[in-house]
């Protein structure tokens, strides 16, 4: 079982320009870059970071402003807030900022979880009507807490502990989905290519191919209770995303009354950067409506079982197909259209077959089950996360 570490000494209120050195990134001329290796690793923006430390994809040889080896990388462009750390001397770019705490009084692993556990902070701090960014000025007075050094040591072992083991989490659970992948492909091919089985269309195969609206007003309608409306950032492909779901009142939910939404639903993004992503619908979720974004596939269960359909739509070789597919159909954005939907094929293997896939699946989902619990144990097991960007808030 995860400890607590004692926190032991006063805390104390700083900012990031007393605590720290910031460099702001400046973008050299683009006749500089290069793919070839000359000069120092650029970074530009969120787009280069990896999972810990950013990925080198051009290199530049007019340095303007230099991040060191073991800085905390931060974007200070849309999206705001996310960390990584310099693993070699490199050149940032305007969307990135790079931090140099004063190791004499900042532990640079614990300022580091402290920035993560305020990135929703930051965020909001963010200004601009496209692309929302902070500057130096806004970064520098950011408030930051220090313990003594001892105990910000304590809270960081435990921290890079406690990021460990959910990374060891995360990685089961995407070897539990890679092995449903796998099975499905096993017993029915690829959906696009392989004909094992019939294709039929989804006009066919489908009771209900319909996408809904957004309530007149938009955001400034939305309720924090009351039916729920999905929306586009909700569906992923193969799970369905809690966070920001919102909700509507009976009146404009009675106006989307064609789109209610029924057990065993399928949800597909029809629109935008998230097209073709999809995932069924949570029980807890039946009744709800979703936005114009979101198409209900409803499929016939007598000929198809609900997680048969979405688990072709989430092979790899079919989100291909719909995402050429959309890219042609959408003239200013990607869309995939009503027309479109009723004209897609998908196998169409024995009832008795599909069952046994979905028997398989559920027994997964038990193992998937497992995992996740023990992702929410390591969470409740500390507040730690919490008391730091409590702090960070006061």
């Amino acid at each position: 079982m995860l400890s607590k570490p004692q926190f032991v000494g006063e805390k104390s209120g700083t900012t990031l320009k007393d605590s720290c050195v910031l460099i702001m990134g400046q973008s050299p001329s683009s006749n500089s870059y290069n793919t070839s290796g000359d000069g120092l690793p650029f970074y530009q923006g969120n787009a280069d970071f990896g999972e810990e430390s950013p990925v080198p994809r051009s290199w530049c040889t007019e340095l303007k402003k230099i991040a060191e080896k073991g800085d905390i990388l931060i974007s200070v462009r849309a999206p705001i807030g996310a960390i990584n750390i310099a693993d070699e001397k490199c050149c940032i770019g305007r969307g990135v900022a790079a931090i140099r705490p004063n190791q004499e009084v900042m532990s640079p692993d614990f300022l580091q979880h402290q920035l993560f556990a305020s990135r929703n902070k930051l965020e909001a701090m963010g200004t601009g009507s496209t692309f929302k960014a902070i500057g130096k000025k806004t970064l520098s007075d950011f408030p930051v807490v220090i313990y003594p050094k001892n105990t910000q040591e304590a809270i960081a072992q435990q921290l890079n502990l406690i990021k460990k083991q959910i990374k060891t989490v995360n990685s089961q659970l995407d070897q539990l989905d890679s092995l449903v992948k796998s099975r499905f492909v096993e017993m029915f091919g690829n959906p696009v290519d392989d004909k094992l089985w019939p294709h039929v269309t989804l006009a066919e195969l489908c009771t209900k191919l319909g996408s809904g609206s957004t309530p007149r007003g938009g955001r400034s309608t939305y309720k924090t209770e009351g039916i729920p409306l999905i929306r586009s950032m909700n569906v992923h492909n193969g799970c369905f995303v809690w966070k920001d779901l919102t909700y509507i009142d009976d009146d404009q939910a009675a106006k989307l009354n064609g789109v209610t939404l029924m057990k065993g639903d399928v949800l597909l993004n029809i629109t935008g950067a998230s097209v073709a992503r999809s995932c069924i619908l949570p029980d807890e979720l039946v009744g709800g409506r979703v936005n114009q974004h979101v198409s209900i596939v409803r499929v016939d269960q007598t000929k198809m079982l609900p997680i048969i359909l979405n688990m072709a739509l989430i092979n790899d070789s079919y989100q291909r197909f719909l995402l050429n597919d959309s890219r042609m159909a959408g003239a200013t954005r990607e869309a995939i259209t009503k027309e479109d939907l009723k004209s897609m094929m998908v196998p169409l293997p024995p009832l008795s077959l599909q069952q046994q896939f979905a028997n398989f699946a559920v027994q997964v989902d038990k193992s998937r089950f497992i995992s996740i619990s023990r992702y929410r144990d390591i969470l409740i097991k500390t507040d730690t996360e919490t008391h730091i960007s409590r702090d960070s808030s006061n």
